[in-house]
């Protein structure tokens, strides 16, 4: 395989940053060999394709580039495809950016409230990462759903996950997700507790993180929680 394991487990944390890089790998490698066509470039051309494809549809983004058909023609299917990846890695490179100048602000805004900032125990921080992981699958898979309304919960998982750090200025965006399992509730009935019993095991996380931090009384409950329903 032309991506290893390590690079298909970190596509579920960062899955625009996958599918730039790998068309960027694949673009550059037969750009710098500058010369005819030859058949491992079809190959690689295919498989990174094929993954580029398979994650856009997996995560539910969206493209402007539809993956071309491949026939007989050696020379024409290189140039297709060739030209998919390079259109598709310039497509999500600017919201790859986008992702990164959030995730920056992020930092330089808690560094700037450093006398006041929730923090995560290494353990937790790890926990929702997983959690939010999870998510992402029980919402993709989730037949109730209207793409709409999927298209918009994944891609405010996309956001929380790339503003997540161990320390966080404010936790609006975690809270955010109850008012979500909500309306997934509304919708799905019994069929969205694999998604509400994850929402809610992260607001247990993040009311914990809060209530040690504003130093409120040990076993204090989050009104927010209270229901049955969640």
């Amino acid at each position: 395989m032309l991506f290893d394991q390590s690079f298909l487990e970190g596509i579920d944390k960062n899955p625009v940053g996958a599918i730039v890089s790998a068309c960027e790998r694949t673009v550059d490698a037969i750009e710098a060999r500058n010369r005819d066509w030859a058949p491992p470039d079809l190959a690689e051309l295919m498989e990174t394709a094929a993954l580029v494809n398979e994650i856009i549809d997996d995560h539910l983004l969206s493209s402007e580039n539809i993956l071309p058909e491949i026939d007989g023609n050696f020379g024409y299917s290189c140039q297709q495809l060739f030209q998919y990846l390079n259109n598709v890695r310039g497509e999500f490179q600017g919201h790859a950016y986008e992702i990164q100048f959030a995730s920056i602000k992020h930092q330089y805004r808690t560094a700037l409230k450093a006398n006041f900032a929730y923090e995560f125990s290494q353990g937790d921080l790890e926990r929702v990462q997983s959690l939010i992981n999870e998510l992402r699958t029980h919402i993709s898979s989730a037949s109730g759903l209207e793409n709409e309304h999927r298209r918009r919960l994944l891609a405010r998982l996309e956001k929380l996950q790339s503003e997540l750090h161990k320390r966080v200025a404010d936790l609006d965006m975690f809270w955010g997700m109850v008012g979500d399992a909500g309306v997934v509730l509304g919708k799905l009935g019994k069929d969205a507790k694999p998604i509400v019993d994850r929402i809610r095991e992260i607001a247990d996380i993040v009311w914990r993180t809060q209530s040690r931090t504003e130093e409120l009384p040990s076993g204090t409950k989050p009104p927010l929680l209270e229901s049955d329903d969640l």
